[in-house]
């Protein structure tokens, strides 16, 4: 009789051994569903990923194409016979047609400076839409450059002249693809009318406006372009009611404070006023859970619409979870969950009365679920990790809800390693935004840091999204405040409650996860270690080097740098650096235009001169989530120097 295999923990090199779902998406027969899934070779440190086909009948995957590069947004014909999909096959991404029975791929695009979005075939299947840029050679990076933009460069897409974005359409026969907007924005998402005459898009990067937020507009097949939403606000992730007279997205109004919950509205697909149809709705509608995985487009909230135009099924965030909302499109404002539970559910496409979604949780990165409307026969599709995740001896996790300074209920969750004994070397992993949240979303540093022993802290402070818009909106103008010491107070319950150890404490996070880790040492020497990754440590220099700085910044502290001059000041970490004692690691990507490098930079050299034990490990080329979708030696580098950091300073129990 053979024995039972006997359990291990995490290991940093376990993270080029997980797989990730990239998307997936319902043939029109409804009996076969097309998706991605990515890997990395670990020794070439290349990712790379192939798409599958799934039969609904006989639960069997084969694999359609060979995964020598990354094959991504498989996307069906409507007569369900060819997939077209986007490529780094050639020298730049491009969409590639494959028939579905079998065949060699075949390049439909050859646009010189690569395909963004798409590929969205039209309702008769005889076009493809598309995005790509309209100039034909790359910048110089050697040659002066002159800006004239009022946002001139952007996150993940670099110095925005000659790289944002026009709508294309191009024959599925093959031919030139014909051009359809020239305004100088970054155009994204495209997506037909029912009767193929239109294409609904996102604008954005407006060349004369530091407005950062998208808004909708459409354009005909002859190239003329009308807005949707104007100056009323902002909006995204929208799509066509079926008989096309009506427009559903996510968004809200100019006005609102920043982090309000986002809602659902529809418009007249001619523009009109937009009507919400979940006012009422406590939660995010389209919200986010953080996690760290390279999963693709499959976080960019899809509203998926019923044949009868009555229901629209769209992500909630609710808390530390990703439910799938029920929502009327009609009469009387009505929403009910469908698809719930303590996990992240994410739609991804609907038929006959049935919902194809992909499902992360804590010790899971995310698979394929398909289940009825009304809420049964829900079976899980793919178990993509399910060989690593049987070796691994997985850490408990445990709810916390306590309360905050002020008295208001905070939740948070706390990992405990599956090795030692309590109380346990802990770290406060913080997550970013402020205004998302975390909670059930795998994330590979959490088992990597509870493979070595160490608890893992992880709580929704004020300014966090899920709970309703007073606890999100809450810190505005008082950053470094509520949101500090809902974490602290975090902490001490923790302590309390005999999970974490006082004298063993490290914190950690990126983006405002960064920015709170730089705040909190500080403030307090408690912690023996921190890792801040990509943060904000000056308010008033992020508000003219950030991408989004200029209308970001008044929004979140409540008036432009002049005007209010104390608060840039004291909800700055940069203001209180001189006093930390807390031994700090700065990772920095250098080409992160959201929390530019010389917010550390700074940080760095107050620590420096102040005395304290202070590194800083820069990523080249990399952007602001480049250790978690970036390139695989940035993601190797972070998840080592973490766990190194906190070995050496939190002294918890040393991996074998």
């Amino acid at each position: 009789m053979e024995g039972k295999k006997e359990l291990r923990t995490v290991k940093p090199e376990d993270l080029f051994q997980l797989m990730f779902l990239q998307d997936g998406q319902l043939s029109p027969d409804g009996k076969t569903i097309a998706y991605a899934v990515s890997h990395v070779d670990a020794e070439k440190e290349e990712e790379y990923a192939a798409i599958w086909l799934l039969s609904l009948e006989t639960g069997e995957s084969r694999q359609l194409t060979a995964g020598l590069a990354r094959d991504a947004n498989p996307q069906w014909s409507p007569d369900g016979k060819q997939i077209a999909f986007l490529s780094t096959r050639g020298d730049k991404p491009q969409i590639y047609l494959i028939p579905v029975d079998g065949g060699e791929a075949w390049a439909l695009t050859a646009m010189p400076l690569a395909v963004g979005d798409g590929p969205a075939w039209s309702p008769d299947g005889k076009y493809i839409a598309f995005t790509s840029t309209p100039a034909t050679e790359p910048p110089d990076p050697t040659k002066p450059y002159r800006v004239t933009r009022y946002i001139y460069r952007f996150d993940g897409v670099g110095y925005l002249d000659n790289v944002v974005q026009d709508i294309y359409v191009i024959p599925v026969e093959g031919g030139e693809p014909k051009r359809l907007t020239k305004d100088d924005c970054h155009n994204s998402e495209p997506v037909w009318s029912p009767n193929g005459q239109e294409i609904l898009f996102s604008a954005a990067m407006f060349p004369d406006s530091h407005r950062v937020y998208p808004v909708l507009k459409v354009v005909n097949l002859g190239g003329e372009v009308r807005e949707l939403v104007g100056d009323w606000g902002y909006a995204n992730s929208a799509a066509w009611t079926p008989d096309g007279k009506q427009i559903v997205f996510i968004g809200n109004p100019l006005g609102f404070p920043d982090g309000s919950n986002e809602n659902l509205w529809m418009i007249d697909g001619q523009g009109d006023e937009p009507e919400c149809r979940t006012a009422g709705l406590t939660f995010q509608v389209g919200g986010e859970v953080d996690g760290d995985m390279p999963i693709g487009s499959l976080m960019l909230p899809r509203i998926l619409i019923t044949k009868d135009g009555q229901t629209a099924f769209v992500q909630v965030q609710d808390g530390g979870t990703l439910q799938i909302y029920r929502v009327a499109l009609s009469g009387p404002e009505s929403w009910a969950p469908v698809v719930a539970g303590e996990r992240s559910c994410m739609p991804l496409g609907m038929d006959d009365g049935r919902l194809l979604f992909a499902v992360s949780t804590l010790d899971n990165p995310v698979d394929l679920f398909i289940a009825d409307v009304d809420e049964s026969n829900e079976r899980q599709l793919t178990h993509l990790n399910a060989g690593l995740l049987a070796e691994w001896d997985l850490p408990t996790v445990e709810h916390l809800s306590f309360p905050g300074s002020d008295g208001v209920q905070v939740e948070g969750w706390i990992i405990k390693p599956s090795i030692g004994k309590a109380p346990y070397p802990t770290i406060l992993y913080i997550h970013g935004g402020p205004h998302t949240g975390c909670g059930h979303m795998f994330s590979f540093d959490f088992q990597m840091l509870a493979g070595a022993g160490y608890a893992v802290l992880f709580i929704n402070y004020r300014g966090s999204t899920g709970y309703g818009d007073e606890f999100s909106t809450k810190i505005i103008g008082d950053y470094g405040n509520l949101d500090y010491k809902d974490l602290m107070a975090g902490v001490g319950f923790a302590i309390e409650k005999g999970i974490a150890d006082p004298d063993r404490l490290g914190c950690c996070g990126l983006s405002y996860g960064g920015y709170m880790a730089c705040w909190i040492v500080g403030q307090t020497d408690r912690f023996k270690a921190a890792v801040p990754e990509n943060p904000v440590t000056n308010w008033v220099t992020i508000y003219g080097v950030s991408d989004a700085g200029v209308w970001l910044t008044p929004e979140e502290l409540g008036g432009l740098p002049h005007e209010i001059p104390e608060v840039y000041q004291r909800c700055s970490p940069i203001t209180y650096a001189h006093r930390c004692r807390t031994p700090t690691l700065l990772v920095q990507g250098e080409h992160d235009y959201r929390c530019p490098a010389e917010q550390s930079e700074q940080f760095y050299a107050v620590l420096k001169a102040s005395g304290c034990v202070v590194e800083m490990l820069r990523f080249p080329n990399s952007p602001h989530g480049g250790a978690i979708k970036g390139a695989p030696i940035v993601r190797r580098a972070q998840n080592e120097a973490l766990l190194d950091w906190m070995n050496r300073y939190v002294r918890a129990i040393k991996p074998d």
